[in-house]
């Protein structure tokens, strides 16, 4: 009997946990953040690329602001388990609620555009995790892939979606 009531309060308090992971509102005002002002979190948890002082260097693209903005937009918007939380490619930058497959945790991918004096365009990526100190470099692996695909995509070689389990 006591077992069974253990086993019962464990499986409530997961399944309260799980359900408060998917249904917890995501405020824009706390998310949708400029990734090239922000503060590089202490926290590995969390992947920033931007012209200087982040985890990396995104590329640059050799068409205009608002091309590159539309594009990558209808990209993203194309990949699994994805929402537009706040902003849009008209306004240059845009943050996305990214999902996990199974649970449901909740990721905050903000992309902004930077124009270029020469007419090209490159973009700052910020994408972390609102639950948890580490991610297992999952939000690495996220916009690593997401700038491959984009650019097979941009080749017209790929689909803009990973393969199913990618």
């Amino acid at each position: 009997m006591r077992v069974t009531l253990v086993i019962g309060a464990l499986a409530l308090g997961i399944a309260g946990m799980v359900a408060y992971v998917r249904m917890a509102p995501s405020d824009p005002a706390r998310w949708h953040v400029d990734p090239t002002l922000a503060r590089k979190p202490t926290t590995p948890n969390s992947w920033l690329l931007r012209p200087e002082g982040g985890d990396g260097q995104a590329p640059v693209y050799d068409m205009s602001a608002q091309r590159l903005a539309r594009l990558f937009d209808s990209f993203v918007t194309g990949q699994p388990r994805i929402r537009r939380l706040a902003g849009s490619a008209q306004e240059g930058m845009i943050t996305y609620v990214a999902r996990s497959r199974i649970i449901g945790y909740p990721d905050y991918v903000t992309v902004r555009i930077l124009a270029r004096k020469d007419g090209r365009a490159g973009l700052a990526i910020w994408s972390r995790a609102r639950f948890g100190y580490g991610d297992g470099g999952v939000n690495r692996r996220r916009v690593e892939g997401w700038l491959k695909r984009f650019q097979l995509f941009l080749d017209g070689g790929a689909p803009s979606s990973p393969p199913e389990g990618g």
